[in-house]
């Protein structure tokens, strides 16, 4: 995403740990970084609003991971560029994945460096047509300018925008009465067969719960239910941890089920696999529709129309909801004001007073 955007030298993104190149990058973007101070090449003038839809197709065609929704909007916040969820859906969500590469297909991220990397991911999708090919980059040139010449090397790992590996694999935005600030998933890592869906939900109102109850073999659940769990949103677990991609219980596995659908406010690692809904905003900390939800209830999950419901009717959401306790809230030191502060997923989990065009003058000499 960092590459796509222009904010590092072309190549960088995929360069295995082990490879020379990666030490030889690292001072070339040494010496670059000292260039851009004399050419007053600023991070204003790289972060722009073609620079974020960039790095949106490019999400896209890596098949890359749903934190990225979270981080580029947070970044575009800070830098005063407008983005929203509906920008993620609206840019990305039919573009096709061209690259084979683990969890949405076998390839691995060296495999990926080796066939040409992002630049040729993003060559391909400037000659579809749809790169904004003028952005300006790190090295002073354009996005486009770096990747022209961009070759493959392996047509297994990097497939051609007209014959992708999967098509319409972007990040799908999803809304409805249980998310009405919106919920992210990753098609190109679900089960087609589960994308659209009806069960009935499996509730664990914490992590903790969750992993002592996910491997007890009477847990009421089978293939077709819903795992929901709550508070692990930025507020419900501060930091908003990567607990979403829920464990399937131990009785389905023996079965061979692999994958069921789950929903919650938290996130997941992008080398996660599974039909699983994420970042459901407003979280089950602050009283969001998710804490409403109780075992037996019905969720339906529909990718092609966008939803994210649950079957219950406002009257009884208001019911439970006036029932509903809040989390105890932290008290003191830094877990209290980042909890006073955070934003919600779909407004980037940054704080509050971070956003707008950050690069404050310094008010005296450092002397």
């Amino acid at each position: 995403m960092v590459e796509a955007l222009g904010m590092s030298l072309p190549g960088n993104a995929a360069i295995p740990a082990v490879d020379a190149r990666r030490n030889t990058l690292a001072q070339l973007t040494g010496r670059r970084i000292v260039q851009m101070v004399h050419e007053d090449l600023r991070i204003s003038k790289i972060l722009t609003r073609a620079a974020m839809e960039n790095a949106i197709f490019n999400n896209a065609a890596i098949g890359g991971s749903t934190n990225a929704v979270i981080h580029l909007i947070a970044i575009a916040r800070r830098a005063g560029v407008p983005l929203s969820l509906d920008d993620w859906d609206r840019l990305g969500s039919q573009l096709p994945c061209l690259v084979d590469l683990q969890p949405s297909g076998k390839h691995l991220m060296e495999d990926f460096y080796y066939a040409g990397g992002v630049p040729v991911v993003l060559r391909e999708l400037g000659e579809a047509g749809i790169l904004n090919r003028n952005a300006l980059t790190a090295n002073g040139k354009t996005i486009w300018e770096n990747v022209a010449e961009a070759q493959c090397w392996n047509r297994e790992v990097i497939r051609p925008f007209k014959e992708p590996f999967k098509s319409q694999a972007g990040i799908t935005v999803l809304r409805g009465n249980l998310a009405p600030n919106g919920a992210v998933i990753k098609t190109s890592a679900a089960s087609p067969h589960l994308l659209e869906h009806r069960g009935r939900a499996v509730v664990f109102e914490n992590v903790e719960e969750l992993h002592s109850r996910v491997h007890d073999e009477s847990l009421d659940i089978d293939e077709n239910c819903v795992m929901v769990l709550k508070n692990c949103g930025p507020r419900g677990y501060p930091g908003m941890a990567e607990v979403g991609n829920m464990p399937i219980p131990a009785k389905l596995l023996r079965k061979g089920i692999t994958d069921v659908v789950r929903v919650s406010d938290a996130r997941m690692s992008g080398t996660a696999y599974g039909t699983v809904v994420l970042h459901v905003s407003p979280e089950a900390a602050i009283g969001g529709p998710l804490a409403m939800v109780r075992p037996g209830d019905t969720i339906t999950l529909s990718a092609s129309k966008r939803l994210i419901h649950i079957e219950v009717d406002d009257d009884e959401l208001a019911r439970r909801r006036k029932k509903w306790i809040a989390p105890e809230a932290p008290q003191r030191g830094w877990t209290k004001l980042y909890c006073d502060h955070v934003l919600q997923a779909h407004e980037g989990a940054d704080l509050d007073f971070l956003v707008g065009s950050s690069g404050a003058l310094i008010p005296r000499d450092s002397h």
